[in-house]
């Protein structure tokens, strides 16, 4: 999600729910550091994030030496991981694009994927994942878990939840964005919250967005 989606990401996502039910963040004493960011616009220049103290950006456009000079300054670094959509910016969309189930409102840049494709799973669970742990990345923001609210059927459920445990068992941090449909369903089923994710991060808590203008208002 580039341009104004980007925009949106990472001013609402700065919004989050994570102390409501986990808490690894911990507690700082230096003042002027900021909390928490997301900024998925960002291709270069990741030392001007460096007095955060976490960060989601997109580990796909950085080397593990960039990403390490910023965790050597004491900053947590998560990378985006889109499992329930496909953008077409991405190297990776011409081999997934038979996958895709319909048009993601909103995104013109990205369609909702069968998420229960042996082939889609592989590719994360063989391919992007270890490619951004190789990077040190020390957690993943996990977005799009909200196919299953758009394609409520068990093989899409099963499908992420074969992703998202996965995920876990590497021992990195798993933060979902939204995916509360998910969640609910997957717990109703005999899961637990913690097989597949350990915190949560939910937009427009506060704010709202207005889509005919591309900007944001009070949330009512």
């Amino acid at each position: 999600m580039q341009g104004i989606s980007s925009n949106i990401k990472i001013i609402s996502a700065v919004f989050l729910l994570l102390t409501l039910f986990f808490s690894f963040f911990g507690c700082s004493s230096i003042p002027e550091q900021k909390e928490y960011g997301v900024f998925l616009s960002i291709t270069e220049g990741l030392e001007k994030l460096k007095d955060y103290k976490t960060v989601v950006i997109d580990a796909q456009y950085f080397s593990a030496e960039e990403i390490g000079k910023l965790k050597n300054g004491g900053t947590a670094v998560y990378t985006y991981l889109n499992i329930g959509s496909l953008e077409d910016f991405r190297d990776y969309y011409d081999d997934f694009k038979d996958l895709t189930l319909g048009e993601y409102e909103n995104w013109e840049e990205e369609q909702w994927i069968d998420a229960s494709s042996e082939k889609w799973i592989s590719f994360i669970k063989k391919e992007l994942v270890p490619s951004m742990l190789e990077k040190k990345v020390d957690g993943f923001f996990v977005d799009n878990c909200d196919v299953y609210y758009n394609y409520p059927k068990d093989e899409i459920i099963n499908g992420l939840s074969e992703i998202m445990r996965f995920l876990v068992k590497t021992g990195k941090k798993v933060l979902i964005n939204g995916g509360d449909t998910f969640l609910d369903e997957y717990c109703r089923r005999g899961g637990a919250w913690n097989d597949v994710i350990t915190g949560i991060n939910q937009e427009t808590v506060f704010s709202r967005i207005l889509w005919d203008g591309d900007r944001f208002a009070t949330a009512k």
